[in-house]
């Protein structure tokens, strides 16, 4: 599960040249990594490729970073 949701990162939202920067750790918003629009997009990823739901106050920085 870890490594698909990497790959999806750095294909969506990475340059090819910054993809070491991406660590387990790198918190994804407050890094500017993605904006609230490709939140969005990750959320629709994360239940379409994970067969789950988020709660409407699970998709905030706190959860997302």
């Amino acid at each position: 599960m870890k490594e698909i949701i990497r790959n999806y990162i750095l294909q969506e939202f990475y340059k090819a040249e910054d993809t070491e920067k991406l660590k387990d750790d790198t918190p994804l918003i407050s890094s500017r990594v993605i904006d609230s629009i490709s939140a969005l997009q990750m959320v629709e990823f994360l239940e379409k490729e994970f067969n789950f739901e988020f709660q409407a106050h699970e998709v905030d920085q706190e959860h997302l970073d």
